[in-house]
């Protein structure tokens, strides 16, 4: 199979020998694989695949269709249509997934946005419900709108019945964003817009003491993205005071048992939305696998609203 693949920093397509689905596993041929900031990490050697996923070919999410089953894989059969988080491996051809993660895709979706929907849309429902337990009325504040966790989680706590703020840094994507359903601001003094319940934290370390400072009582910080740093201070009697929670996560290290809940929880309570036309999938830019550089090189550009999305070749 070819494959986008790490070398010294860079990204090359290779061939490499094609998997195979071991015990409770589905070799999956995929249409779609979307791009994500972790990716960009691992190329420049800062986020390394957790053990038993491909070190070398990158992509944490994928759609396609089931070509071949492992022994006791029953969930699915030949011909269906797929999609799945993954340690890794995703941006190739072909793609091994444990049944326990993945998950139907919408009818109403094309591949690119399939491609383009497992991480983000997990991403976000976990950070929001699971972990902050956003509720209706309460006021979200989610720090870049317009990428892909950002535009998810918009659309998902806007249907679970939460107001929404998004600070958008290009002033050219805060339409888009709005039309999602948030409030789209600049990113300087965004604290002036609160109080918020909860600050869905995709920047980092330089947005901390002003998220505080923001913060209702009773407030929760959802820390799941670091690019623009990773490091900050805090004031501790400010938090004490707010009587607040701060938390981080991150999905890609999780056990498989984690995993799957994760993957149950969004086959139960987004997917259905997708299928009532209430979600979609910003889709940015689609590559072909050929062209897999590239697509890296436009999604460290910044400036784009939604997902870029690798798709198969012709």
């Amino acid at each position: 199979m070819r494959a986008a693949t790490i070398r010294e920093g860079e990204i090359v397509i290779e061939e490499h020998p094609d998997p195979i689905a071991g015990a409770g596993e589905v070799l999956v041929s995929v249409h779609a694989a979307g791009l994500n900031g972790a990716d960009m990490m691992q190329r420049r050697g800062l986020y390394p695949a957790p053990p038993g996923s491909p070190q070398d070919i990158p992509g944490m999410e994928l759609a396609g269709d089931v070509v071949a089953l492992g022994e006791g894989a029953q969930r699915f059969s030949l011909g269906d249509r797929v999609m799945a988080i993954v340690g890794g491996g995703a941006q190739a051809e072909l793609c091994v997934v444990h049944e326990r993660v993945l998950m139907p895709v919408p009818q109403a979706l094309e591949w690119p946005a399939a491609g383009g929907l497992p991480e983000v849309f997990t991403t976000a429902h976990d950070a929001l419900f699971a972990q902050a337990e956003l509720r209706p009325g309460e006021h979200l504040l989610v720090h870049g709108g317009a990428g892909g966790v950002g535009t998810a989680a918009i659309q998902l706590a806007r249907a679970a019945g939460a107001r929404v703020t998004a600070t958008v840094r290009s002033a050219d994507l805060r339409q888009p964003v709005q039309e999602l359903g948030a409030i789209a601001i600049d990113c300087d003094g965004f604290a002036e817009r609160g109080p918020f319940d909860v600050v869905l934290e995709l920047v980092g370390a330089p947005n901390m003491p002003e998220n505080l400072q923001a913060l209702a009582t009773g407030g929760r910080i959802a820390v799941i993205g670091v690019s623009a740093g990773a490091t900050s201070e805090l004031n501790l009697l400010a938090l004490m005071g707010k009587r607040a929670r701060i938390h981080g996560s991150t999905l890609r290290a999780r056990p498989l048992e984690q995993k799957a809940l994760t993957a149950r929880a969004v086959e139960h309570e987004v997917l259905p939305l997708f299928e009532q036309g209430g979600l979609r999938v910003p889709i940015a830019e689609t590559f072909p696998l050929a062209q897999a550089a590239v697509a890296y090189e436009r999604f460290a550009e910044g400036g784009k609203f939604g997902k870029i999305v690798l798709t198969a070749d012709a």
